[in-house]
């Protein structure tokens, strides 16, 4: 009964905009979609019994949940070290909610409901929230200026904080149908909305950390009230205009840049500064671009996509080169010995491609999602679900690396922005895997579960099984109510179709002329295919199976020559999955490697190593030091590759990515 409730009440949250701009293309909520994969399944599970309660354990002990209790008292001193920790809270409840409409469970749901009360006793009457100023007004917490709002534009993260609470209360909403954490949202956001817009008489100020954008839409969403969507319009036009900022200077502290802020959001055409802000700003880009039908701001959006994709990504799906303001480095600029990714930025890159799919319809935007689901974002959390990398290492060499590079996973961060992240992400990845438009529904990514929804007022399951990302061969079993006509929409991923990524940044060395091969009912069909989707349209009727068969080879990946860190050498990709080369499986190195153009890799599946993975072998030559340590020489020496993803599990040492097709340099270093 209760998920019938669930379903009805999401349904006409999305219904009540029906006569609205929207995106052309809508997701299958996460509510509709139940995963019985090998893959997936035991992530959220084990986010579910292990991630998210050391979380709120976490928040505990380290004083997060006592600055809300101080808030409410109006006594003592802020406990924790940044203002925005108050967010740590606000996602993981976000999470937990996603993790309830997937495992109902009464004890943590009772949990969530003792920590929102105590969240709703430290708002200010008039809907203010920020534990860093409430607990004592005369002494707030450094980075949040004498008097309200006045530092939001660098360093006080109250608007992000308002952002996050808006997510969590959607997310609460949506899976438990309780209004308790949504009105404590509504009455902070109906306070923003009163503070700041163009009005004389209001406060003309763009966030300096973006995401209340993005919540105000889905409070929008939620209750149909304009000013929400206003006013995240509002915040996204204000960028570029504080007058204070040095136009001239190439800082990009100075310059307002770092945060986005240099030039009105329609004059930018590069991505820009803090790489977890600016995920969230073209995100919300793209949801005032689709719910306003603001062509300016789709354009802007659209060119730095292709900016990104084009010149600012790692091959794993990560962005955010330069640990100096955790910020997107020059175009091409993307150095391993001391790459940034930072996991936080990864998970921005899945909102905004998601949404740049349900703006256009094309297939690029998931290749580009998928890419960072199964390598950027998951190596952002060990097997063990309770331990996380802040940044992802593109190599690790003799723990000579630059000193901000992390070759171990820590249980937190003083900045525990990551982990928390991960916390909301991982169970709403069900969300992701369908898509509706009118009579089309497109299938992207390969999960198995099932799923039922309406096509055209016509009901109709959706049963998909796989062994997925280690098995190319896909089965979707069709269940309609009744037989009727629609177009089934099945991802050709861009790596079966010989692309690496949907630009020239990487391509494949070693392309391959295998198809894929698709059939209904055990007999082949021709398709076409459409934006990287290939078509099937037909009367569907009960039970009609479609089976894809994608190729699984490895292939050999090489970079654009601009990117000068990767010349010369090559990366390693099967199916969805980039490689890597750890110590442990490799005679105690991993960057002593060379990969030569005629190495023949093998793929197998091994069940017991690191829950169950494809590794990669070959024989290749690698450089080894005599034993008087006067002397180096190569020598062939068997080689194994495991999924990026799975790295620093088994403790710490040298791990490397990219490898020399030959040498043509020794690095010395002397003593250890």
């Amino acid at each position: 009964m209760r998920k019938t409730f669930l379903l009805l009440l999401l349904i006409n949250s999305y219904n009540l905009f029906a006569q609205h701009k929207d995106y052309p293309i809508q997701a299958v909520p996460f509510t509709q979609v139940h995963l019985s994969d090998n893959f997936w399944l035991p992530r959220i599970k084990v986010n579910e019994l292990v991630t998210i309660p050391a979380s709120f354990e976490r928040c505990e002990k380290t004083g997060r949940v006592k600055n809300f209790e101080m808030a409410a008292s109006h006594s003592g001193k802020f406990c924790t070290i940044y203002p925005f920790d108050d967010t740590d809270i606000y996602k993981t409840l976000e999470g937990a909610s996603y993790s309830l409409s997937l495992f109902p469970d009464a004890k943590l749901e009772a949990y969530m409901d003792s920590l929102i009360a105590i969240v709703a006793k430290a708002q200010e009457p008039d809907g203010y929230l920020y534990t860093a100023r409430t607990i004592d007004p005369t002494h707030p917490q450094a980075w949040a200026g004498a008097k309200r709002w006045v530092n939001e534009r660098k360093l006080s993260h109250e608007l992000y904080n308002a952002g996050h609470l808006y997510e969590a209360a959607a997310a609460h909403y949506m899976a438990t149908g309780k209004k308790n954490l949504l009105n404590i949202a509504l009455k902070n956001a109906d306070l923003v909305c009163s503070v700041f817009g163009p009005a004389p008489d209001q406060q003309h100020t763009a966030p300096g950390h973006e995401v209340v954008e993005m919540g105000l839409v889905k409070l929008y969403r939620i209750t149909g009230k304009k000013e929400y969507l206003n006013t995240a319009k509002y915040f996204i036009e204000e960028r570029g205009r504080d007058v204070s900022y040095d136009s001239t200077s190439k800082d990009e502290w100075k310059n307002g840049a770092y945060w986005q802020d240099n030039v009105p959001v329609t004059e930018q055409t590069e991505a820009e500064g803090h790489a977890v802000r600016a995920g969230y700003l073209y995100s919300a880009m793209a949801d005032v671009a689709a719910l306003m039908g603001d062509e300016k701001l789709l354009n802007a959006v659209d060119t730095i996509w292709n900016n990104v994709v084009g010149k600012k990504m790692y091959v794993q799906g990560g962005v955010g080169a330069i640990g100096d303001g955790e910020r997107f480095g020059d175009n091409y600029e993307l150095p391993n010995a001391t790459a940034y990714n930072e996991t936080c930025a990864a998970i921005a890159q899945v909102f905004w491609n998601e949404r740049m799919f349900l703006l256009h319809g094309d297939s690029k935007y998931i290749d580009v999602l998928e890419k960072t689901l199964y390598n950027g974002f998951i190596s952002g959390v060990g097997l063990d679900g309770k331990s996380f990398f802040y940044t992802n290492a593109m190599q690790v060499k003799n723990s000579f690396n630059h000193p901000d590079m992390e070759a171990t996973r820590s249980g937190w961060f003083p900045c525990s922005c990551c982990p928390t992240n991960v916390v909301r992400l991982m169970p709403s990845i069900p969300g992701y895997v369908y898509a509706q438009q009118n009579d089309k529904l497109y299938a992207n990514l390969f999960i198995a579960g099932a799923t039922a929804l309406k096509i055209n007022g016509k009901e109709v399951g959706i049963v998909q099984q796989n062994n997925y990302p280690w098995d190319g061969d896909l089965k979707f079993i069709i269940k309609p109510k009744s037989a009727f006509d629609f177009s089934m929409l099945i991802r050709i991923p861009g790596w079966a179709r010989n692309e690496a990524m949907p630009s020239d940044l990487y391509s494949f060395y070693n392309n391959s002329d295998q198809k894929t091969i698709i059939t209904i009912n055990g007999k082949e069909v021709d398709y076409p295919i459409e934006n990287g989707y290939a078509v099937l349209n037909r009367k569907w009727k009960k039970n009609d199976i479609i089976e894809v068969r994608l190729p699984m080879e490895v292939k050999k990946v090489v970079a654009n020559n601009n990117v000068k860190s990767d010349v010369g050498r090559v990366a390693l990709q099967r199916g969805p999955i980039m490689y890597c080369a750890e110590w442990v499986d490799n005679n105690g190195k991993a960057a002593n490697i060379v990969m030569p153009v005629n190495t023949q890799l093998q793929a197998s599946f091994n069940p017991d190593l690191l829950n169950g993975i494809e590794v990669l072998k070959a024989n290749v030559p690698a450089v080894v030091i005599e034993d008087n340590g006067e002397a180096i020489k190569t020598q062939n020496q068997n080689f194994m590759a495991i999924p990026y993803y799975a790295w620093a599990n088994r403790g710490k040492g040298e791990m490397m990515m990219w490898f020399p097709e030959k040498v043509d340099d020794v690095d010395l270093i002397a003593g250890k």
